[in-house]
């Protein structure tokens, strides 16, 4: 796969979680609490996601470019929308950004690509659905699929909010630049921040939320430390490789290799409490619904 030490770290962090939640979906099956069908197809569409982000769905183009986290920097990457394309261009010449602001922002824009790949992945699997959908003639089998439907139209329509609300802030900030006095810097909590404003919380729920939020931030930035430190440690593992000094080699590995059950740790533990975390906010925003 041509993949980064970074992007190993986080695949197999995706998987661990992939693998928990389809033993968890199993005992559900086998307890007959899963007759729609519906948590099946959301792990095999979450399935679906981590092979075309990682390329393992076979086609060649959809693999993300960036194999080397640190060494290529920003420019390792290319964006697939022309509106972010230009936004970038814009933001990269502006002057208004340090490198480590345009750091933050091009991990913004990044997120916002990961966003509407994920949404696209999701309405294929809603047209799919809605052409079987078309050939059910059961009346049983027509209301489980219409609930089915019903489920999968709302996750759309919460991931297009997502992805409008994103598209405004990276807009905003490419054009006036960071504000200092922002609550929040890193991309996924200011989407979980934005999406918890307009759920269904109470003035103390939402206060709760904004503290755990401030610590999913920190749990964050020290999986980002560590991603930095093990993509150092890779690139100085093959330096010590070619001089043939066995013993620094020797060091060298342990190092690497604490460091890379370190970012696959911190990886799995970010990821997990970001779907707890969208869980929480998702059903708020069902409950305004109702």
């Amino acid at each position: 796969l041509h993949l980064s030490a970074v992007k190993l770290a986080e695949l197999h962090s995706d998987l661990k979680i992939q693998e928990k939640d389809e033993l968890s979906w199993k005992k559900l099956k086998a307890e007959g609490l899963d007759e729609d069908g519906e948590k099946e197809a959301k792990l095999r569409r979450n399935l679906n996601v981590i092979m075309t982000k990682y390329g393992m769905n076979g086609k060649k183009d959809s693999q993300l470019v960036d194999t080397n986290y640190i060494k290529d920097g920003t420019e390792s990457d290319t964006l697939d929308d022309p509106r972010l394309e230009k936004l970038w261009s814009k933001a990269k010449t502006s002057g208004k950004f340090s490198d480590e602001e345009l750091d933050k922002l091009w991990r913004e824009f990044k997120h916002h690509k990961e966003k509407i790949r994920e949404y696209n992945i999701l309405l294929e699997t809603v047209s799919r659905t809605e052409d079987i959908h078309k050939n059910v003639i059961s009346p049983e089998e027509n209301l489980v699929k219409e609930e089915i439907l019903h489920n999968k139209h709302r996750e759309l329509k919460e991931k297009l909010r997502s992805i409008n609300q994103g598209f405004e802030r990276l807009r905003k900030v490419s054009h006036q630049g960071y504000d200092t006095t922002s609550e929040f810097e890193e991309p996924r909590v200011i989407d979980l921040w934005d999406m918890a404003k307009s759920a269904n919380f109470t003035e103390k729920e939402l206060e709760s939320f904004r503290e755990e939020l401030k610590h999913f931030e920190a749990k964050i930035e020290k999986h980002h430390h560590y991603q930095k430190q093990l993509e150092i440690s890779h690139q100085k593992l093959k330096h010590v490789e070619e001089t043939g000094d066995k013993d620094h080699l020797n060091r060298n590995k342990e190092k690497y290799a604490m460091l890379q059950e370190k970012t696959k740790e911190l990886g799995y533990k970010v990821k997990k409490h970001l779907q707890d975390l969208s869980s929480r906010i998702s059903q708020g925003l069902q409950h305004n619904e109702l």
